[in-house]
């Protein structure tokens, strides 16, 4: 494993999910703001995309869950958006934010941060 490494940031993506406990919240799809944050072994080479993480896995990762149908809490999608993240082995440790955007009217956003690092109990790999 390379002794440096980088950082790769998704913020504030804003989907269409049908997350939630409720009856409406399974019916109809609310806005949800997904960000992550993931330390990612530096490549020796770092001027070939074929040699780093391309973000744009990640964004069309989270595409695919917000796609897949209902999703029962934030906590649940956290995790299937940190399993993504750690589907590439050169991920160390990984930041992830859910966040309702139209739940509570006084408040910008409700929701959870989950963070992980590669070998903690949690991590498939």
């Amino acid at each position: 494993m390379s002794a440096s490494s980088y950082r790769i940031v998704v913020r504030g993506l804003v989907l269409p999910f049908r997350i939630g406990v409720y009856e409406h919240e399974k019916l109809q799809p609310q806005r949800v703001r997904v960000s992550a944050e993931l330390v990612v072994e530096a490549p020796a080479r770092t001027d070939a995309l074929n040699q780093v993480l391309n973000y744009e896995t990640i964004i069309e990762g989270i595409r695919a869950l917000a796609q897949r149908g209902h999703i029962p809490l934030v906590e649940a999608l956290a995790e299937q958006v940190l399993a993504l993240c750690f589907s590439d082995r050169r991920v160390r440790a990984a930041r992830v934010g859910v966040d309702k955007l139209d739940v509570c009217p006084e408040a910008e956003s409700v929701g959870v941060i989950m963070t992980r690092r590669r070998g903690h109990p949690a991590d498939p790999g």
